[in-house]
Order: structure tokens, then sequence, then C-alpha cells
């Protein structure tokens, strides 16, 4: 009897070995006629959203929204039929957005900084035999900025991890790309700047639900 369960649970393993090399070779095939492109990507960040200085209200001498920069690397994976592909990418971002108002008499700068590591993962649609694409898809963020001081201001921001969203198309040159995309956020990046002098308390809330218009070039090592 044990002989016999033994022979069974041999014959079982046997089956599932050959299942998981037939799928392991099905996996190769694709991998091994799918195009995987390695490049290098800058990128110039034009802010496109409209913050709110909650207590700056009539008091602000001006507020500028900045043109910000990533950088980072980009891998594309082409499929074998149909002309898709799926983008992941990494980049680091620095942008911000300024204000300089007078509280309690005072000139005071502040300043509402994002230098992040940014996740965007795309999949889209080749066109003229590649020299073309169209793609879409989320971005994951991760905020590097630590709370900052200005002048009797200590920063709090809360939220370290946020998701959005990019769409854009790109054209292929060579080894040279240029692409322009539009990202916008699933949610608020919210702040507080909180005076540090004892018996004051202002506070000053920053709201903004960043959108950028984004414009680059690239470099494809194959």
């Amino acid at each position: 009897m044990r002989s016999k369960i033994h022979e069974f649970q041999n014959k079982n393993k046997i089956k599932m070995s050959k299942k998981l090399i037939s799928t392991l070779a099905v996996f190769l095939g694709i991998m091994a006629y799918s195009q995987i492109t390695v490049g290098l990507r800058a990128n110039a960040l034009f802010n496109t959203s409209s913050a709110s200085w909650d207590n700056f209200k009539g008091t602000v001498n001006g507020e500028k929204e900045n043109t910000g920069f990533n950088a980072g690397l980009a891998f594309k994976i082409g499929s074998p039929v149909g002309g898709w592909f799926v983008m992941p990418e990494i980049y680091y971002t620095s942008i911000k957005n300024e204000a300089t108002a007078n509280v309690n008499g005072a000139s005071v700068n502040i300043e509402a900084k994002s230098n992040r590591i940014d996740v965007p993962v795309m999949v889209g649609h080749n066109f003229l035999l590649g020299k073309l694409a169209a793609f879409a898809g989320p971005v994951a963020s991760y905020n590097l900025t630590t709370d900052n001081t200005f002048q009797d201001f200590k920063e709090n921001a809360t939220k370290e991890f946020t998701v959005g969203y990019q769409f854009g198309a790109q054209a292929t040159l060579s080894k040279f790309v240029v692409n322009a995309r539009f990202e916008g956020a699933f949610s608020k990046d919210s702040r507080k700047f909180i005076s540090t002098v004892a018996g004051d308390n202002t506070e000053i809330r920053y709201d903004n639900r960043p959108s950028m218009f984004i414009l680059g070039i690239g470099y494809n090592f194959n």
C-alpha cells in the first residue's frame, strides 16, 4: 500500500514538474521574442495646478509656481504581437511652489517642495513601425522632502506616498526619444506651516491637487 502511495506521489511530482517546465518554456519564449529597450530620460516639469494658501489671503505679496525637473531610467518591454508594450520607469523628481506674504507685520517666504521618487508604469501602443507611441498608466510617488523651517514657521507634511496618473506620446528617431505627457493626481498635497513662536497660533495651510505638463528627451542604449 505504501509503495502504491509513493508511486502515486512520484507521478504527481513528475506531472507538476512537466507543467512547470512547460510554463517556463512559454515564458522564456515570449521574453525571447519581446523587445526590451533601456534608456535615460530627462524632463522639464511645468506646473499647471492652482494652489491655495489659507491665511495668506489678502496679504500675499507674490506667488510663484516654479518649473521643475526629473531624470531617470525607462524600460520599454514590447509585446511580440500587436504593437503593445509596457514601460516601467523610475525618476528622481523635484518641483516646488513658493509664496511670500506679510504675517504679523513680517515678510515670510514659504516653499512647498516636492523632492520625490516617481515610478510610472505605462501601457502603450506603437505606431509607424515604433517611431511613434501613445501610452497611459498610474504613477506612484514617494516624497523624500523632510519638514522644513521658514523663519518662524515649521512645515508639517503628512503625506509621503501618493498615486497619480499620466498619459502622453513619444517619438523615436534612431536612439533619441522626445516625449510629452500630462500628469494628474488622485489626491491633494496638503501641508501645514505652524508658527514656532511661543504664544503665536498662526497656521498657514497649503492645499494643491498637483498636475504637470511634462516635456523631455531621452536616449536608448539598445
